[in-house]
């Protein structure tokens, strides 16, 4: 397996303070501005992977269009289900649920989506299929910080990256 880079995608067309992991979003009237940005950044990459969702899948195309190559969507790379929590308001989730998430981090399925093991285990099998090369892939926070977890960050889980900005999940690499 070669070097992976993490690209997260542009912002998304959401109002702040919505819980959207899954849901299939479009992208920001500033999307032009933002895929022009992430282009400038690019690293060199012999593979572009990418979430199913259409807020990556964009991105995804516009960058393989420029690079004069191609995406591959690849379904283990999508964002954390959050069950009933999708598109509602975070303060509008009750705050018991809230705190028996954080009380049960890893475990926690009380919104009847994807716990976040779930999802770390998910990654860990999507990094695990990535072809040899230098890979860039085009996916979401979530599946971010379960890789930077992975790669022996302790505090992968509390990863921030903006939009449309880029990281290599091995935090000795960073």
């Amino acid at each position: 397996m070669g070097r992976i880079t993490l690209l997260r995608h542009t912002t998304p067309d959401v109002a702040p303070g919505i819980c959207y992991g899954r849901s299939d979003l479009g992208l920001a009237a500033t999307f032009a501005q933002e895929a022009e940005a992430v282009l400038a950044a690019l690293p060199a990459f012999d593979h572009l992977l990418t979430s199913p969702l259409r807020r990556c899948r964009q991105l995804a195309e516009t960058i393989a269009k420029a690079r004069g190559t191609t995406a591959t969507v690849a379904d283990l790379w999508t964002e954390m289900d959050f069950g009933s929590w999708e598109g509602q308001p975070w303060s509008s989730i009750p705050r018991a649920d809230l705190d028996a998430w954080a009380g049960d981090f890893l475990d926690y399925r009380g919104h009847g989506g994807e716990s976040v093991a779930q999802l770390r285990a998910r990654i860990q099998a999507a990094h695990s299929l990535l072809p040899a090369g230098k890979c860039l892939v085009v996916t979401h926070m979530g599946p971010i910080k379960a890789a930077r977890h992975i790669a022996g960050d302790p505090g992968g889980w509390d990863t921030k990256l903006p939009f449309g900005k880029m990281t290599d999940p091995d935090p000795s690499s960073c």
